[in-house]
């Protein structure tokens, strides 16, 4: 089992920063992938950014490219969401998740563990 608590939601204004943290325990060594993803309310949950944990290597959907950032410390086996230039769209409940499998990254039915979501609420 894999448990992940999210950090750092909150409220700011369009055109602000916030930086989310997760932080995984458990079986970490099992790590396949981390992924955010959010919930707006009345809409699907949707994925936001996903990281490999061996390589590095991200995505990112595409309304959030070039405004936020996806990071991993291996060592405090925590991924980052960097967010910068925030717009009131991207107000949402955000999850982090962590699969253990070689999957799709964007889809959260491959993503076997959840945090409890963090709010970021984005004010114009």
């Amino acid at each position: 089992q894999v448990q992940l608590v999210e950090s750092g939601g909150g409220l700011v204004q369009a055109g602000g920063s916030l930086r989310l943290s997760c932080a995984a325990s458990g079986r970490t060594f099992s790590i396949y992938r981390m992924a955010w993803f959010r919930q707006a309310p009345g809409k699907e949950r949707e994925f936001v950014a996903a990281i490999r944990w061996n390589d590095g290597n991200t995505n990112y959907v595409g309304s959030v490219k070039g405004r936020f950032t996806i990071s991993r410390d291996n060592a405090k086996n925590t991924v980052y969401l960097q967010m910068n230039s925030l717009k009131p769209e991207d107000t949402a409940v955000y999850y982090c998740s962590a699969s253990e499998r070689l999957a799709a990254y964007y889809y959260e039915g491959d993503y076997e563990y959840w945090g409890q979501g963090t709010q970021v609420t984005v004010s114009s």
